[in-house]
């Protein structure tokens, strides 16, 4: 049986570092769709809800790597750059399904008053 490896506290924050840039950019994305939305341009706010969601990807990919060393025996720290981007990570997931019906609510309000959606 193999020894357990410890990660080191540099590599689990570097991960920690990308999961917050990952989500930080999908953030910024889903306040730029909502805009979007507000002003009538539904088609721009769900593109930059995929954006969104690439970009969320991406943050999991990160995540997902370190939950596979850990369940591989890998010993790890937390760090608190790592509990800033689970944080993160998750509260932007939840503005993503948010933003997803405000758009579908901004959609039907400009249909029922007569807007032109773009």
């Amino acid at each position: 049986m193999d020894a357990e490896k410890q990660i080191t506290k540099e590599e689990i924050s570097m991960t920690g570092f990308s999961i917050v840039a990952y989500s930080g950019d999908a953030r910024t994305y889903l306040m730029q769709a909502m805009d979007k939305a507000s002003e009538g341009k539904i088609t721009e706010a769900k593109e930059l809800v995929k954006k969104a969601e690439e970009s969320i990807n991406l943050a999991h990919n990160e995540q997902t790597k370190l939950l596979s060393k850990e369940a591989g025996g890998d010993d790890m720290d937390v760090t608190f750059i790592m509990v800033h981007g689970q944080d993160t990570l998750m509260t932007t997931m939840l503005l993503k399904d948010q933003m997803k019906t405000i758009i579908n609510l901004y959609e039907r309000v400009n249909k029922l008053e007569g807007n032109s959606i773009e």
